[in-house]
């Protein structure tokens, strides 16, 4: 797990040092166990590492050799290729000068040109120069797992794992787009191609780009779902294939020369992955749970440790106070240069800090198992015709009807529609469902808001549910095998009744919660005036609104009303950080005064 940037110029010239330089410095959170970079005429690439495979030979760049005397290939990466050992005995004739995942890549490139990535089973963002033919090519794996951002400038083309390094070497504007912004506002997280700032945009998942002279000129996509129907199993069957997909998915997630571990929630994902883990592993597995203590939200450390100890696990409880709340929020609004306000950023963020601390620098999370199982109260509706119910997701805002966005309509939905416009026709509505929260709520809500809070800490997550196998076979289920008797997950949950019973697999899924709405009442007074008068609130919102909202939370409040206060407060701090250049050092009070 690392973090890469570079760039390409339009004409021809050497890029600045100083930028590359830039780039290392602004990434270096991602890799702090080394820096790589690299240039050759118009062309730098820059690599900040984080160590977790090959400790001793995997530094990049790396380079493959071409067989006329020309210049070599070149690549910096950000992930793992779990099938690197694989790849390493069916390549014929490829000489290895190290023991690196990433070293693979350079020789499917060389096979199997632009289309190389169609071989790969990971997490990835992926840069290659090819001198030869004068391009860079970047790549990230299909599920978007793995962060990559492009831009254009007038010097040339830039790429990073994170668009704050574009902003910190001055290549890059602070103009919002407010479609985006809204979106943000109105649904907690940002769809499409298109980031919250002008000029910069992400490389979609499963997506190749071939650049050359600063300039992008040929796209491939490779989806992370099957395309077409394939045999469905019977329960029986499906159920032990399930184990041997499962069995060998974690498997290969657990390649690693360091130590890993794996986030605890006791819900039906995190159970199924302990419980894996456990049949694996010699030594016990340390799971990490964390808790709300003092609040009404239902707190997961009980149960958790009910799951942990029937897998003989090494658990580690971590408490988030409502004064980590306070203090914390800025600080963890900075690191979400791409922002999500999905307020799991909270207890994620503290767990990452803790497995750090402790020493480990890999853990295994359950994100994908409700995308591809179909665990989401949403999927059940999106099933039903409208007349008995039915209904699109994300029909409506979080802030519809209340009064508090200067523009009005449904601009802010046009981005998030355009996922599904090319969802085949041939999936179900359940399909479909899932389909389009693949494409767009997965990597720009949850595996976004994995990545940041962990890479913040040099800590990678792995999630084994998001992986080609196991794609191809959970999507495929019937539908009946997913969804039955009112509840999802239902092929995973007979699975895990019957490899670990204590997980209480049927009971009702009470969902998981932070108590920020309780929090943001209890100082409500203190913070509509000053949520109401930050900049970035002021161009989106009527201040007097805002204020209102806030003022009322004591009296009236409702979970509506709450998510409506906690997102307005999330994008307040965020635009003061990453537009105003706010420090973020102080607590949610200090960062909200005037500067």
């Amino acid at each position: 797990m690392c973090g890469i940037a570079g760039i390409m110029t339009r004409d021809g010239s050497p890029p600045a040092d100083s930028i590359i330089k830039s780039f290392a410095s602004a990434l270096a959170h991602r890799g702090p166990d080394g820096v790589g970079s690299y240039c050759l005429v118009d062309t730098a690439m820059v690599q900040t590492r984080l160590a977790i495979i090959d400790l001793q030979s995997g530094d990049q760049p790396l380079f493959l050799n071409s067989d006329d005397d020309r210049a070599p290939l070149a690549l910096v990466a950000n992930g793992e290729i779990y099938n690197y050992i694989e790849l390493k005995q069916q390549i014929a004739g490829a000489d290895y000068k190290t023991n690196s995942d990433c070293e693979p890549p350079l020789y499917l490139y060389r096979q199997h040109g632009i289309e190389f990535a169609e071989h790969l089973r990971g997490m990835y963002a992926i840069a290659i120069h090819d001198p030869a033919n004068n391009r860079l090519v970047l790549s990230r794996d299909p599920f978007g797992i793995k962060p990559l951002y492009y831009g254009a400038t007038h010097d040339g083309f830039v790429f990073s794992s994170e668009f704050q390094a574009f902003r910190k070497a001055g290549i890059c504007s602070a103009k919002i787009r407010p479609e985006a912004r809204d979106s943000l506002l109105q649904m907690q997280f940002t769809s499409g191609a298109e980031t919250l700032l002008q000029g910069v945009y992400r490389v979609l998942p499963g997506e190749t780009l071939v650049v050359e002279q600063g300039e992008i000129i040929k796209r491939l996509l490779l989806g992370a779902l099957p395309s077409g129907p394939r045999p469905r199993s019977l329960q029986t069957t499906a159920l032990a294939q399930l184990d041997q997909v499962l069995m060998d998915s974690v498997g290969v997630h657990q390649r690693s020369d360091v130590p890993y571990g794996m986030f605890l929630s006791g819900g039906i994902d995190s159970s199924a992955i302990l419980a894996l883990m456990a049949r694996l592993n010699p030594d016990p597995v340390q799971a990490y749970t964390i808790g709300f203590s003092g609040t009404d939200a239902r707190d997961e450390r009980e149960h958790a440790r009910m799951v942990a100890k029937a897998c003989g696990a090494d658990h580690h409880e971590v408490d988030f106070s409502e004064q980590d709340f306070w203090d914390l929020l800025p600080e963890i609004v900075a690191v979400m240069d791409d922002p999500a306000a999905d307020y799991a950023v909270l207890p994620t963020y503290k767990l990452a800090a803790e497995v750090h601390r402790a020493g480990l620098k890999v853990v295994l999370s359950g994100e994908g198992g409700d995308e591809l199982f179909a665990g989401y109260g949403r999927y059940r509706r999106a099933m039903r015709p409208i007349l008995l119910g039915g209904r699109k997701m994300r029909l409506s805002g979080a802030l519809d009807g209340m009064g508090l966005l200067r523009a009005q309509g449904t601009s802010w939905r046009a981005a998030y529609d355009a996922a599904a416009v090319d969802i085949p026709t041939s999936y179900s509505r359940l399909q479909r469902a899932q389909a389009h929260d693949c494409a767009d709520w997965l990597p720009n809500d949850l595996l976004t808001k994995l990545d940041r809070c962990l890479m913040a800490h040099g800590v990678e997550g792995r999630v084994p549910f998001l992986d080609p196998k196991v794609a191809d076979f959970a999507f495929n289920l019937a539908d009946r095998l997913k969804i039955r008797s009112g509840r999802g997950k239902w092929l995973l949950r007979k699975w895990l009744d019957k490899h670990l019973p204590e997980a209480q697999a049927f009971s009702k899924k009470r969902g998981f919660t932070v108590p920020v709405g309780e929090w943001i009442a209890k100082k409500a007074q203190t913070l509509g005036p000053l949520v109401a008068r930050q900049p970035g609130i002021d161009d989106a919102c009527h201040p007097g609104a805002v204020r209102d909202l806030f003022l009322s939370l004591p009296v009236r409040a409702n979970k509506k009303h709450n998510k409506a206060a906690w997102y307005l407060l999330y994008y307040a701090l965020w635009h003061n950080s990453h537009i105003c250049g706010v420090n973020s050092t102080g607590g949610i009070l200090d960062s909200l005064q005037p500067q």
